[in-house]
């Protein structure tokens, strides 16, 4: 006679992810909710104003159009997975991911701020259009009134972002370490 045999219990049960955020709608009405939604809000602005200029520093702001998208779609797949409900579905810590996410985020904002920030503030403005002479070794950048004024708004939105990503980042970690 053959013993049944037990099941693994490996095999047959997995723990359940932790998740401290609420699910569906309700993700809405917490502070993180509400920073995830200013993160995709202010980051899309970020998108658009400098999408909106010539571009005068192409390595620089290049670097910041990368941030300012990427964060876009990440930060919208993040709520999403809160919204739909299927953060319950995937099993891990999503509290130490949240914090992760957002620590990852908060790096490349402040990095993208700082770019940001300096190519509008070594921008010299001329008011007409000049031949322009470069030093060697510098780049000296010329901006209209206009390119000037989105660079700048470019610039404190990106600051914006960056304290929201900073702010979940702490909320997170404060989850994290409960």
């Amino acid at each position: 006679m053959r013993m049944a045999e037990t099941p693994n219990p490996a095999t047959t049960s997995f723990p359940a992810p932790t998740i401290s955020l609420p699910l569906g709608v309700e993700i809405l009405r917490t502070y993180s909710g509400a920073l995830i939604c200013l993160e995709i809000v202010f980051g899309g602005l970020v998108w658009i104003l400098v999408a909106s200029t010539n571009v005068s520093v192409p390595l620089l702001q290049g670097w910041v159009m990368f941030v300012s998208v990427t964060m876009f779609i990440c930060s919208s797949v993040y709520l999403a997975l809160f919204l739909l409900g299927l953060a319950d579905k995937i099993n891990t810590d999503w509290n130490f991911m949240d914090m992760f996410y957002h620590f990852i985020a908060l790096l490349f904002y402040f990095g993208a701020f700082l770019l940001e920030a300096t190519v509008s503030s070594a921008g010299t403005y001329a008011n007409s259009t000049t031949c322009i002479r470069r030093p060697r070794g510098n780049i000296m950048t010329f901006l209209d009134y206009r390119e000037y004024s989105i660079n700048v708004a470019a610039a404190i939105f990106a600051f914006i972002v960056t304290l929201c990503y900073g702010c979940s980042m702490f909320m997170g970690f404060r989850r994290w370490r409960k």
